[in-house]
């Protein structure tokens, strides 16, 4: 088996490739998971919720979910969608002394 030897250049030629290709994907996907589709455990650890709190969601009409047999799935725009709401935007006051 013959020896390759990989120099600097080579290195440094695979890095740009490679950081090239990831931001190819994160293009490609925005940011958003490459699945459109999630089981309720990747909501679960996405949202960071427990079973119990996904189940209300969904009794409660908070969530949309999808049935095929005994697997719930959910629409990942309607946990972005969801969320929306909940975004706080910062509200800063200013009072001025005089």
């Amino acid at each position: 088996m013959p020896t390759e030897i990989v120099t600097t250049d080579d290195l440094r030629e695979f890095k740009l490739e490679l950081l090239c290709e990831l931001k190819r994907m994160f293009q490609e996907h925005h940011g958003q998971p490459a699945k459109k589709w999630l089981r309720s455990y990747e909501i679960r650890k996405l949202l960071g919720i427990s079973p119990g709190t996904l189940q209300n969601l969904r009794v409660n009409g908070n969530l949309p979910f999808t049935k095929i047999g005994s697997v719930m799935f959910y629409d990942y725009e309607d946990v972005r969608k969801m969320l929306e709401p909940t975004k706080q935007k910062s509200q800063i006051s200013i009072k001025y002394r005089r």
